[in-house]
């Protein structure tokens, strides 16, 4: 390796390796947003704190209405219970307003909830916000009930059916 490759190699590695955003085992951002449903938004925001105890999986996802984040959507929405379930809190987030997703929610009939992440503070803390910053890329945490990472998939392969099998198993390793 030349002198200049290697020291380039060595300044810039610790940047590229911290803009993996949380990694297993590690205690999940905080974070307060804005949550909307089906049924409107709803009033108060939701903190990571007021989850604790529940298994959460916060899917960022780029614009709502779009084809790949619609059959994402859709997929969460048909397979609910055998994903989801009671027992786990799926925010699915993205930087549109609280109105654009609740509209979604309603007409596409998502059991789920949506976090507004409009000034994209949450997608930076997890490190998943496009290099322009103005969107949140397709990245999937798992949290488990003790505030820790327990999955990450990066980036979530939307259309990849084995991308829900691996959810899945992270959420019922998760669960215990």
């Amino acid at each position: 390796m030349r002198r200049s490759s290697l020291l380039a190699a060595l300044l810039f590695a610790p940047a590229a390796m911290a803009a993996q955003g949380p990694a297993v085992g590690d205690v999940a951002p905080a974070f307060s947003m804005t949550l909307s449903g089906k049924d409107g938004t709803i009033a108060e925001p939701v903190t990571l704190a007021s989850l604790k105890g529940k298994v959460v999986v916060l899917a960022f996802f780029p614009r709502a209405r779009t084809s790949g984040c619609t059959i994402q959507m859709k997929a969460y929405r048909d397979r609910y219970a055998e994903l989801f379930g009671k027992d786990v809190e799926l925010i699915a987030i993205s930087t549109d307003t609280p109105e654009a997703q609740a509209s979604w929610a309603k007409d596409e009939g998502f059991p789920f909830r949506f976090g507004a992440d409009v000034n994209a503070r949450v997608g930076k803390a997890y490190e998943v916000t496009t290099a322009a910053g103005m969107m949140d890329s397709r990245v999937l945490f798992v949290i488990g009930k003790d505030g820790k990472v327990a999955k990450v998939m990066r980036p979530f392969r939307e259309i990849d059916p084995t991308s829900y099998t691996e959810l899945g198993v992270a959420i019922a390793a998760a669960r215990k």
